[in-house]
């Protein structure tokens, strides 16, 4: 199934220490372009959260947003037992100078480093926001697809148009070089001077070859074939759709540019339309 270049997708993650969340979203680009926005604790991981994106998505300019909501065990004070250590052996070696010195626990707190906030385990915190991230990447990745599946079906209903226009024109083709035929032979007999036959046989022949257009319609039954089998397939096509529109477009131009009769040329005006409405599609698929 096709992609869209399209989505958004969120999450939330509870940890011990503060609630991650996570956004996700994405707007069409001619190549894959990720902006981060992280919080100070997972600023070192950018490169692996943009590793992680690139594994999954290969199109798009997307915004991927990070976000660490501390919670109240986050905020947590603990005593600093090495710094308490320290300040109990001065007190003793101070002990026989200042006899009568007493502390208070409020003093005592408010000496620099003794309190100091819980510790963070980083490691944990990583693997936590990854986790939280394949989760929403999950989700992003489904929601591209369930988009993609509706640009799909639009651009198979608009092939399916320029397959049945097509057959009409093949059609129709053989009545229109008959009557092609018929004036060319009707405007060289009313020639003041009558022209050999094998002339007129050869002058007749290369003006049919200026009309003919079998060539490109079976390039354009080909074209058809080839949308088909890439719109089954799933890995990103979008490039390879939209290098198929320009041949496409080619053949449809061709097919105006030969036109003798208003039939076919109303039917290259409808190829275009349709051609230029999965153009617009395409520039949606990843």
């Amino acid at each position: 199934m096709i992609r869209s270049m399209t989505a958004f997708a969120a999450g939330e993650r509870t940890t011990p220490w503060g609630t991650l969340g996570c956004e996700l979203r994405a707007v069409n680009h001619r190549y894959l372009e990720v902006g981060t926005r992280l919080p100070d604790e997972l600023r070192a991981l950018e490169p692996l959260f943009r590793e992680r994106v690139a594994a999954r998505l290969s199109r798009g300019k997307l915004d991927l947003a990070l976000r660490l909501r501390h919670g109240e065990a986050s905020g947590q004070l603990e005593l600093n037992e090495a710094v308490l250590d320290q300040l109990a052996t001065l007190a003793a070696s101070l002990q026989s100078r200042f006899p009568g010195l007493n502390t208070g626990l409020a003093e005592l707190l408010q000496v620099p480093g003794v309190l100091q906030a819980r510790a963070v385990d980083a490691e944990a915190m990583q693997a936590a926001a990854l986790a939280l991230l394949d989760g929403v990447l999950d989700d992003f990745v489904a929601a591209r697809e369930r988009e993609g599946g509706k640009l799909q079906a639009a651009i198979a209903e608009r092939v399916d148009g320029i397959e049945r226009i097509a057959g009409e024109v093949r059609a129709m083709v053989p009545a229109i070089r008959d009557g092609q035929r018929l004036r060319l032979e009707t405007r060289l007999a009313d020639l003041p001077q009558p022209l050999d036959p094998g002339r007129l046989e050869q002058e007749l022949v290369l003006a049919l070859q200026k009309l003919d257009v079998d060539e490109e319609l079976d390039r354009l039954d080909s074209h058809i074939d080839e949308i088909r089998r890439v719109l089954s397939q799933r890995e990103p096509v979008g490039r390879r759709l939209d290098f198929l529109l320009q041949e496409f477009n080619r053949e449809a131009n061709t097919l105006g540019s030969k036109s003798v009769d208003r039939r076919t040329s109303r039917a290259a005006v409808e190829l275009k339309v349709l051609i230029d409405q999965i153009r617009e599609q395409v520039q949606n698929i990843e």
